[in-house]
């Protein structure tokens, strides 16, 4: 049985950042909504199929440590909140591959973002969760 260590060496780019160096975490959800496409006469609920498609429900969440530095964390989130940027996460760095596959949100719309998450002695973190817009998954 094949095995791979997720995300020991990954790529995470967020808004042409990469922020690898301070990510901790990182969850790519690929979602399409349910349609029931039941009718009178069935016996049971059907959804989908593929004549029938729905809409992406897409979402990122990246756990990060804190920083204020510049072109890090905070320099780098503060300013997406209510927009719509771009991530890219791939499990490992290098070149994109069908054994390193990249998957790219484009038009991820952040809703909040906690500045300032601390407690004495330990490492400041945050977790922020990207959602909306088109995945798409790279692998040439």
């Amino acid at each position: 049985m094949a095995t791979t260590v997720y995300l020991s060496n990954p790529n995470v780019t967020i808004n042409s950042v990469a922020l690898q160096d301070q990510c901790t975490s990182a969850v790519v959800n690929y979602v399409y909504e349910q349609l029931e496409t039941t009718a009178f006469g069935d016996t049971a609920r059907k959804f989908g199929g593929s004549a029938v498609t729905s809409l992406q429900n897409n979402s990122i969440e990246v756990e990060l440590y804190q920083s204020y530095a510049a072109s890090e964390t905070e320099a780098t989130i503060f300013g997406l909140v209510g927009v719509v940027t771009t991530l890219v996460v791939a499990p490992a760095s290098g070149s994109v591959s069908s054994t390193n596959p990249f998957y790219t949100l484009v038009g991820a719309y952040l809703e909040s973002h906690t500045p300032i998450n601390a407690s004495l002695g330990e490492l400041s973190t945050i977790t922020l969760t990207f959602t909306g817009g088109v995945l798409t998954k790279t692998t040439t």
